[in-house]
């Protein structure tokens, strides 16, 4: 089943959302063939924050540090219980654009769900600072990507047209306000990091029948660049 999914690599419910997916899928013994499209929550994040997420988001939101601290600790819990180690104090949520372009290079090779893996694992449980070439080169190392290919991408500005591209169709012909966005079989649209009974519900519908109908609940999404976890 194709899926094609917008998503950050500095959104926490995003890797959520793919360990809940992938779950699912394996549960419901579907092979899924994922299409990993760009989505930037801070477009103009400069490549690395010089203050921590939490005072930056709290500056940004009008947020005292303390809330904004348990927020982050309320995701670090819903990550836990998906096997993902959320160590937020030293996340670094630089600008994520040249880790897209080379999302979409991996792509280009069938790799990119490994690259998608290892940039979350990066930003959420090394505490690299994301935006920096560095850490994006040491990502792309790690799946295998070609190192004189990597650095004619990030040399030039190849694939930037990709992540405009996917960020177009998210916000004009989607209507996206937040990520993960999932699109099943190209027709049946979802938001947020769905409990993994909602994938399964999802994969039924999306093969059964053209028009169905998929029942949701409120999930964990990111918008611009905050992301909080819904009331119960």
């Amino acid at each position: 089943m194709r899926v094609d999914i917008w998503s950050d690599v500095v959104c926490p419910f995003c890797y959520i959302g793919k360990k809940r997916l992938e779950a699912a899928a394996e549960q419901a013994g579907l092979e899924l063939e994922i299409h990993w499209h760009s989505y930037e929550l801070d477009p103009e994040a400069p490549v690395r924050q010089e203050v921590s997420n939490s005072e930056r988001l709290a500056q940004k939101y009008g947020r005292t540090v303390a809330d904004v601290e348990e927020m982050q600790r309320n995701i670090a819990a819903m990550a836990a219980e998906e096997g993902i180690q959320f160590n937020w104090e030293n996340a670094n949520s630089g600008n994520t654009f040249n880790a897209h372009r080379i999302i979409h290079l991996a792509q280009s090779k069938g790799l990119g769900s490994e690259a998608k893996e290892a940039f979350f694992y990066s930003y959420m449980t090394q505490g690299l600072p994301i935006g920096e070439r560095e850490t994006i080169e040491d990502v792309a190392a790690r799946i295998g990507l070609n190192p004189v290919e990597v650095e004619d991408v990030l040399n030039s500005e190849e694939y930037a047209d990709f992540v405009k591209f996917d960020e177009e169709v998210a916000r004009d012909q989607l209507k996206v306000t937040g990520v993960p966005f999932f699109v099943f079989d190209q027709r049946i649209a979802l938001a947020g990091a769905q409990p993994r009974e909602v994938f399964l519900q999802v994969f039924e519908k999306a093969l059964e029948a053209p028009q169905a109908k998929v029942e949701t609940e409120d999930a964990a999404i990111c918008k611009d660049d905050i992301c909080d976890v819904p009331e119960k």
